[in-house]
């Protein structure tokens, strides 16, 4: 039995349904206490519903709902700005999620809760380990970042939109190939995580350069770029550093637990599954 593995970005289901279970309740922008256990009750129930498609539509033979730690993971020691002004999580529906990653469980769906990484980090790492031995994988999330890994063992689906973000959304959305999009958000910054990029350089200057020269090092080591360009990338080269390992998913982090652990009980368990590498 070939391996299809599907990687869930939980918080961001999660936060996505909240948010609409949420909507129809707030008043001046606020949820009522007497109002905040219908809507976890909601959300509960729509989560489940939702990993239920997502199983059906995938048919997977193993799956994992993977969480982010409450704790600020090593981005922050890093770049104490990172991800700065982004709306915290509700602590009811924190405090909910045990509920839900139990709801998961009844579904056959195990969780992982990251102690030190992000979600992120966890999920590349397991994504690039299962589709270097030639096995499908399947990300749901609408994180961008994941978009980096898409290859032809590894593909990344958006729940919400109901479709495959491939190579072809990676195009029209930033005109460059999934590889080039780390350097690309180098060069640009992230808006969303709070990272900066290079002064000066937009999306269609940043997009345009990587096309002509293939990657971020070939660009700064280039001898033949307008002097505008090479003194920003000059002015900037801490930041570049810096936000490239911001950006940058960790793709070797320990795991401690075999591909067999996270199959699903409806699968065919005639297959031996390799251990999953934990170094």
């Amino acid at each position: 039995m070939s391996v299809h593995l599907v990687l869930i970005d939980a918080l961001n289901l999660i936060r996505r349904i909240y948010a609409v279970q949420e909507r129809p309740f707030l008043l001046n922008n606020e949820l009522a206490e007497n109002t905040q256990k219908q809507v976890l009750f909601n959300t509960q129930q729509a989560c489940s519903q939702a990993l239920s498609k997502i199983l059906d539509l995938q048919c997977p033979s193993h799956a994992l709902a993977v969480f982010d730690s409450q704790q600020p993971c090593w981005r922050y020691q890093l770049y104490p700005d990172y991800k700065k002004g982004r709306k915290k999580m509700p602590e009811h529906l924190a405090s909910k999620l045990p509920d839900v990653q139990d709801e998961f469980m009844s579904l056959g769906v195990d969780s992982l809760v990251s102690e030190q990484d992000e979600a992120d980090d966890l999920i590349a790492t397991l994504a690039i380990k299962v589709a270097l031995r030639g096995q499908k994988v399947t990300i749901i999330s609408t994180d961008k970042c994941f978009l980096s890994l898409l290859n032809n063992n590894i593909q990344v689906y958006d729940y919400f939109n109901r479709r495959y973000l491939d190579d072809g959304y990676v195009q029209e959305k930033f005109n460059v190939r999934p590889e080039q999009l780390m350097d690309l958000w180098t060069l640009t910054g992230d808006s969303t995580n709070k990272i900066p990029g290079v002064a000066g350089i937009g999306q269609v200057t940043a997009s345009s350069l990587l096309n002509q020269y293939g990657s971020l090092a070939a660009l700064l080591s280039a001898s033949d770029l307008k002097t505008s360009i090479s003194s920003k990338l000059k002015q900037d080269e801490t930041q570049i550093e810096l936000s490239r390992q911001l950006l940058k998913l960790k793709q070797d982090i320990p795991l401690g637990f075999n591909l067999k652990d996270i199959r699903l009980a409806q699968t065919d368990t005639s297959s031996t599954d390799e251990p999953m590498p934990v170094n």
